[in-house]
């Protein structure tokens, strides 16, 4: 046995979070440490599914709906079920209850909170500063967003954000973390420049909310929006979610005013007049499957610290980068994640020449990462399931294949 995998029994025994994997579906074989268990590290695309989650959409499908009926929406809390679920997120960001909604996609929350940032800033306001790095989708929106709100659309690198801040910015979209390279940009500092010019900042957590502490409230965020299938482990499609700050919920004017949002949903009025609370984020009838399986999968973070998950995720990232310095043939890959913990979300990002193809054949020997165009290796940890067995065994088959 090798000195780092010897490490990593160590690292193993004394983890206090460990445990956590019994409550995820996960192929380890009989040997958690053998070469035949799977090594899953895409959980950053799409988290391991929870234990508890099948039964409960079982008693959904069956009880719920199959016997239950109507009668659920309000015996079985379905109506209930987008803020119930949005203050179970809320610990996990960092924001106190009554502040999240959750429902539609991460893409149809990005178009709410752009467009009504631009109303909430005000007139003379008519520029949309956007993460120029950002994952595709977001600067999609941004600029469908800029044209139907008669704004400019200016892409940036997160750090020059500060240096083209003026009176004419609305909004600012940026990702708490790159979802190519891994790097987390600075919420607080950036947070606070953006409130020094007098605009709305809307943050994406789609790569940090379940891998690190966010801090929503204690640094000012005005609005987020986030999915629930990486880290939160909501399943394929499970619905995303929406954070409105909540001295801001009564200026919050959605693009989006559906009836589920409306002061009384069920008068069936011609206008609209918007209810109260995180619930003016609502917009149509909810994704009740897939929503009660997000509220189970949520589960499994109770009596979970967010700090102990963050330490343990840089100890991973920490003894994966030590483990491919080891076993990588020089020159055959480069990091493109920083080292600084500071600056470092739940991921690496290698950059490789043969990406696509090497990631193939790692697959194929059970090590699951993902490939990114055009030249990226992508390997998330998800702490509450990923050891440090896991992370010495994909390095060790990392460095066979390039070898």
């Amino acid at each position: 046995m090798s000195e780092l995998a010897v490490k990593a029994e160590k690292l193993d025994a004394a983890d206090e979070l460990a445990v956590l994997r019994e409550r995820f579906v996960l192929d380890t074989g009989s040997d958690h440490a053998a070469d035949a268990a799977g090594v899953y590290l895409d959980g950053n695309s799409l988290g391991a599914l929870p234990v508890s989650v099948p039964g409960r959409v079982d008693d959904v499908v069956r009880r719920q709906w199959g016997e239950l009926r109507i009668r659920s929406w309000e015996e079985s809390g379905w109506w209930t079920a987008p803020e119930r679920i949005g203050d179970r997120i809320a610990p996990l960001v960092g924001a106190a209850p009554g502040q999240i909604v959750v429902g539609d996609s991460t893409s149809v929350n990005v178009f709410k909170a752009l467009v009504a940032a631009v109303r909430m800033a005000g007139a003379g306001r008519d520029e949309i500063v956007v993460d120029a790095t950002t994952f595709p989708t977001d600067g999609y929106i941004a600029e469908s967003a800029a044209r139907m709100t008669g704004c400019t659309l200016r892409p940036v690198l997160p750090g020059e954000v500060p240096g083209v801040l003026s009176g004419r910015t609305a909004v600012v979209l940026l990702n708490h973390v790159d979802y190519r390279t891994g790097r987390l940009h600075d919420l607080p500092g950036l947070t606070a420049a953006v409130h020094e010019a007098g605009a709305v900042v809307v943050w994406d957590l789609c790569h940090s909310a379940g891998a690190l502490p966010v801090g929503l409230d204690e640094h000012g965020a005005d609005l987020a929006v986030g999915c629930t299938y990486k880290y939160l482990n909501g399943g394929p499609g499970s619905p995303a979610y929406l954070y409105v700050r909540a001295d801001l919920q009564d200026r919050f004017d959605s693009p989006l005013p559906g009836w589920n949002s409306h002061a009384d949903p069920f008068g069936m009025r011609t206008a609209y007049e918007p209810g109260a609370g995180a619930a003016r984020g609502r917009v149509g009838t909810p994704d009740i499957l897939s929503m009660l399986a997000l509220e189970a999968a949520l589960e499994v973070w109770d009596d979970v610290s967010v700090d102990a998950v963050r330490a343990k995720s840089l100890a991973l990232t920490d003894f994966f980068l030590e483990c491919v310095g080891e076993y990588v043939p020089e020159g055959r890959v480069a990091s493109l994640t920083p080292v600084a913990h500071e600056e470092r979300g739940s991921q690496v990002a290698l950059r490789c020449a043969d990406a696509g193809d090497v990631m193939k054949a790692l697959i194929e020997r059970g090590v699951v990462g993902d490939f990114r165009h055009p030249d990226v290796l992508r390997f998330g940890f998800t702490p509450l399931y990923v050891g440090f067995a896991d992370v010495e065994r994909a390095a060790r088959v990392l460095g066979e294949v390039l070898a």
